[in-house]
């Protein structure tokens, strides 16, 4: 036993000096063609057998059928300082100056043998959890899931919050899919149900996206939703739909095209209390992601249909949008604008319905709002400092009396994931 172990110690050392070796020759080659300089080569080959170095960690699954495990954690850290004017007013709110754990992710993904698997992601910073999944992948181009994950609706909000450049989502977004409270609609996010998801390639250079999902109408938020019975808010259920188009571009840019729809019966009405009462939600959105070279941009329309939206005989119709340019000034800083607009056809908004973290500022009608940052990637998206300047306003009460209300301030962020 011992000299196997010994064997196998003095094979990993040459196999990594050969691996070094072997790579000698193309380091020398880029040096030469003027992409590497000869600092960035001598880092490059200490990188490689620093990594040829280590060891991974053997993780066995319980299951006698597991074929494969996997452990990842996320962890983003925040300060926020945020305060809200109200015009008008003698004195506004008191102004939110705190740090906080936005999130704290432990995900586990494991392999059972075959085209089956499953993800589960438990959030420490909210007692909650993200996706809880089983998976089934026939094919590379197919994949069912089912169990508790995000919606293919609303593009911005299924896409992962370790990818952000804006440090937090939208306030449009926020709006339309974050918990219904008389106001958001939660038409959109996490659900329990049967997901497809699936693509086609329509030549080398393009490729036809699309899905469509089954599920729980309710958005689900908490452990007791995900284990509790129907009733009669939630018995129907809700069916969502989207198509997608996208390009390569040179120089690996893409660009991805969109559309999609959801149709969430019994989940209008005018507040929580109407959940249930035969009012129904339609949700629709249009959204577009580009990546070119050092340029960026997303940006998203949504609307809604919500029966019974403002009281017993009126609807509402509310729709938004934004737009997020980026751009990498280096290698590892990249500046973000976005702006955002929200009319909510008089089901009303508050300001912190939109802007995470802000003061209230009084039930609006409308909404718009500015953000500009910076984003320096110290390891890619795997260590990142983030740092924006905020600026919201909503105005016009819903009954049609001016008004308005302003939230300005700066947070950061500080990511880790693995």
């Amino acid at each position: 036993m011992i000299i196997r172990k010994l064997l196998f110690a003095v094979g990993a050392f040459v196999a990594v000096a050969s691996y070094a070796q072997e790579s000698g020759p193309l380091i020398e080659a880029l040096i030469r063609k003027g992409i590497l300089t000869n600092q960035e080569a001598e880092d490059l080959r200490a990188d490689m057998v620093r990594e040829g170095n280590q060891i991974p960690s053997i993780a066995t699954g319980g299951g006698k059928n597991t074929t494969r495990l996997s452990v990842g954690m996320r962890m983003q850290m925040q300060y926020v300082n945020l305060d809200t004017d109200i015009k008008g007013a003698a004195f506004g709110p008191v102004a939110t100056q705190h740090a906080l754990l936005r999130r704290m992710y432990l995900t586990l993904k494991a392999g059972v043998g075959g085209d089956w698997g499953a993800v589960m992601t438990y959030d420490f910073a909210s007692g909650g959890y993200d996706d809880a999944i089983i998976e089934w992948k026939p094919t590379p181009d197919l994949t069912f899931n089912f169990g508790l994950r995000k919606v293919n609706v609303v593009y911005e909000e299924r896409s992962t919050s370790g990818n952000l450049k804006s440090l937090e989502r939208s306030g449009i977004t926020r709006y339309f899919v974050e918990g219904n409270n008389g106001r958001r609609m939660g038409a959109g996010s996490y659900r329990l149900g049967v997901f497809l998801d699936g693509k086609k390639d329509l030549n080398a250079q393009s490729t036809l996206l699309y899905s469509a999902a089954v599920t729980n109408p309710e958005r689900n938020e908490s452990f007791t939703l995900s284990a509790g019975a129907g009733d009669g808010t939630s018995n129907t259920p809700a069916f969502w739909g989207s198509v997608g188009f996208q390009r390569k571009l040179p120089d690996l840019g893409l660009a991805t095209f969109g559309i999609g729809a959801g149709y969430l019966p019994d989940q209008g009405g005018f507040s929580t209390a109407t959940l249930g009462r035969g009012y129904d939600l339609n949700l629709y959105t249009i959204y577009a992601d580009v990546t070119s070279g050092r340029f960026g941009f997303m940006g998203e329309y949504m609307h809604a249909n919500v029966e019974g939206g403002i009281s017993v005989t009126r609807n509402a119709s509310p729709t938004g949008f934004y737009l997020q340019p980026s751009y990498l000034l280096t290698e590892t800083i990249e500046a973000v604008v976005r702006f955002q607009s929200l009319d909510t056809d008089g089901r009303g908004v508050n300001l912190s319905d939109v802007v995470r973290s802000a003061p209230s500022g009084g039930v609006m009608n409308k909404f718009s709002g500015w953000y500009a940052g910076g984003n320096w990637y110290l390891k890619g998206n795997d260590l990142k400092f983030q740092l924006g300047a905020e600026y919201g306003k909503s105005k016009d009460t819903v009954t049609g009396a001016p008004a308005e209300a302003k939230a300005v301030g700066v947070r950061s962020q500080m990511q880790i994931q693995f």
